[in-house]
């Protein structure tokens, strides 16, 4: 067996100060702390990639759901646009029977009239066979109605009752100026 050299002098005073089996004793905590540094280290980065590449997948998915809902957007608000393009408007209001306005009057503050209106010309739309009755809310029962001891027995089971006729308005004005044409027996009010 290999024997440990003799140390002389120096060397022998600097050998009594450490004591002789502690060098391996000395190393063993050491190197466990390395390799839990090393090992915790590698965990770490590990859990923190998958925390980056979570965070990236859902990004994507939010991007893509803003770019779907951009598009949508985009396609409701062009939908918009033709729908209040001014032809489109104009054909809508004769489909609905309205015809273009005439001269309008304006009224001061004071209660003077400004201009002299002219009544809308009564031409009829070639699309609509039949007049249509245009009523303001405001003129529309907000109650239903309930028959009078004077209108009247009540009716049958099973029977309709008439709608009541609504009372008759002024010309109801649209968009741009247009409004319905009334008939001709009935006058306009303020005239």
């Amino acid at each position: 067996m290999s024997r440990k050299p003799e140390l002389r002098g120096r060397a022998a005073r600097l050998a009594g100060l450490l004591p002789e089996g502690g060098r391996q004793a000395a190393r063993t905590p050491f190197v466990l702390l390395v390799v839990l540094l090393l090992g915790g280290g590698l965990i770490g980065l590990l859990v923190l990639n998958s925390a980056l590449s979570e965070g990236a997948f859902q990004l994507d998915d939010l991007q893509k759901d803003t770019k779907n809902l951009t598009d949508e957007e985009q396609a409701l608000q062009r939908d918009i646009d033709s729908y209040s393009a001014p032809d489109a408007l104009q054909r809508r209001a004769r489909e609905l029977g309205m015809v273009p306005g005439g001269d309008p009057a304006f009224l001061d503050p004071g209660g003077t009239v400004k201009g002299v209106p002219s009544a809308a010309p009564a031409e009829r739309s070639s699309l609509q066979d039949e007049p249509v009755s245009v009523v303001p809310p405001e003129a529309l029962p907000t109650t239903p109605s309930v028959p009078s001891p004077t209108d009247g027995p009540l009716p049958a089971a099973g029977q309709t009752v008439p709608s009541p006729t609504p009372p008759q308005s002024a010309p109801v004005t649209g968009p741009a100026g247009w409004t319905t044409p009334q008939p001709a027996t009935t006058p306009t009010p303020g005239r």
